[in-house]
């Protein structure tokens, strides 16, 4: 396949009204063999956080044929009958394990903000947002804590019967991309003048998750249709390997909309509300949107050409801060100008929190 290149384009088709920008991307290469030997390439993820929201990065340890795997066993899943899907579905864990079905996600009303946003850069998604009209399956990455306050936050996995190497398939992609967050995490540590790995410290034994989505492509194929509602994410940082649907649009920090396009091999990370809390707001939870575009409906009809599956799968995982840990801003960050925005909260409340408001925990 071919090789995540140093660039990633941010593009958008033509008929709709997006600028068109680059990204650059960050082989973590040179920090992996010497990471006093990468200054540049720490301020440069530093950078790309604050003023983007998002980074894109090539991690030799991750390879184009691992993020393939992963989303074959998870197009196998949601091409199941609806009944064995629904087997693996836990409402009174607030959907927090195994499969939350579509029309049961409901972004945040952020109506106002999207109001404020010119004309060209405007979420498609409606005001107020509907609930979305997409699948997810949460499996947990990593160590538990012994103790903790948050036990709900912190329950065992669900794995569906009729998917054999299940278990293994979902923890081999799940542990590769949590060491890429590390690894980021350490970077932009280094690139803020923190302690590098006052992140990493943080993230211990945390809440991770392994959040795949399916959106089915043969139900909802019309332009503009939004599988996930424009939002930004609660936890920590992001991550995602490459789709084989476009589809994600993001705003960074100016508020611009811009269609990612990532190359294949290349992982794509998005800060979280957490991080943004950790910082003072010096990097800000960036803003998102699933849409069906021309380029989606595209690869629809190109993948039907094929035989091949027609689910939308994203290769995500949500990495968290521990939930016994306090989010408040670190270090230098406490003299931000918004830094009191950020009062001293538990991460387990702060996700308790978001999740009530996006009707996942009653």
């Amino acid at each position: 396949s071919q090789s995540c290149r140093t660039r990633a384009m941010a593009t958008k088709p033509s008929e709709d009204n997006a600028k068109n920008s680059d990204f650059p991307v960050v082989d973590l290469g040179k920090f992996l063999k010497d990471p006093d030997s990468a200054e540049e390439d720490c301020k440069l993820v530093a950078k790309m956080f604050h003023e983007t929201g998002l980074l894109i990065v090539k991690d030799p340890r991750v390879s184009m044929e691992h993020n393939d795997t992963f989303i074959d066993n998870m197009e196998k899943f949601y091409e199941l009958d609806l009944k064995e899907k629904m087997e693996t579905v836990h409402p009174e864990y607030h959907y927090q394990i195994g499969a939350t079905p579509e029309g049961v996600e409901q972004a945040r009303n952020h109506c106002q903000r999207a109001k404020a946003i010119a004309d060209e850069d405007r979420p498609v998604t409606e005001c107020p947002p509907g609930k979305d009209p997409k699948w997810r399956y949460f499996w947990r990455i990593g160590k538990r804590p012994e103790k903790t306050d948050f036990k709900q936050l912190n329950v065992s996995n669900v794995i569906p019967k009729q998917i054999p190497g299940w278990e293994k398939c979902m923890d081999t992609w799940g542990s590769l991309i949590v060491q890429t967050v590390r690894t980021v995490t350490q970077m932009a540590a280094d690139g803020f003048g923190l302690e590098r790995n006052i992140f990493i410290k943080l993230m211990e034994n945390g809440p991770h998750l392994l959040a795949p989505t399916g959106s089915d492509l043969s139900k909802y194929a019309k332009k503009d249709t939004a599988f996930a509602s424009y939002h930004y994410d609660l936890n920590f940082i992001t991550i995602h390997g490459k789709s084989r649907f476009p589809g994600l649009y993001v705003w960074t920090r100016d508020n611009k909309r811009r269609a990612v396009k990532m190359p294949p091999g290349c992982l794509l990370l998005q800060a979280g509300k957490q991080f943004e809390w950790l910082t003072g707001g010096y990097v800000l939870a960036g803003f998102h949107e699933v849409v069906v575009s021309d380029a989606t409906i595209a690869a629809k009809k190109k993948a039907e050409a094929a035989g091949k599956s027609t689910w939308r799968v994203s290769s995500t995982l949500f990495s968290h801060i521990a939930s016994d840990n306090t989010l408040t801003p670190l270090g230098k960050f406490e003299k931000e100008k918004d830094a009191s925005k950020y009062p001293a909260t538990k991460a387990g409340v702060q996700v308790s929190e978001e999740l009530k408001a996006i009707k996942l925990e009653a």
